[in-house]
């Protein structure tokens, strides 16, 4: 899969400006949304590539963002990857069936966000 656009989602203002540092010194074109409400809407006008979406967030949470977006048939070839504090194995298991395409554990390194690009 041929990656040029991510779409970088989290509440946090470090945590979003961390990850979307990591994508733009990798050469990808970042945009960015706050809340699952906006990541859904954005995947629909920016139509991006990958998605890292945060987990914990107020409104419409990772999973649901992550369901609503490879649910809807627009939307549904956009891969999917949580970025999440939630470590347990059921958070992991629980993300593939909404869906998602790759599960990384905050605190995160550079290197553990770009494999999971990679592996896409």
């Amino acid at each position: 899969m041929a990656i040029s656009k991510i779409l970088c989602v989290d509440d946090s203002d470090t945590d979003l400006k961390h990850m979307q540092q990591i994508c733009t010194d990798a050469g990808y074109v970042v945009v960015t949304a706050t809340s699952g409400k906006d990541a859904v809407a954005m995947a629909k006008s920016e139509h991006p590539d990958v998605v890292l979406l945060d987990v914990i967030m107020p409104d419409m949470n990772g999973f649901q963002a992550c369901r609503a977006i490879t649910s809807d048939p627009s939307t549904a070839d956009i891969a999917v990857i949580l970025v999440s504090s939630k470590s347990e194995k059921t958070d992991r298991i629980w993300g593939e069936e909404q869906g998602a395409r790759g599960y990384v554990t905050k605190p995160y390194t550079p290197d553990q966000i770009l494999n999971e690009l990679r592996a896409l």
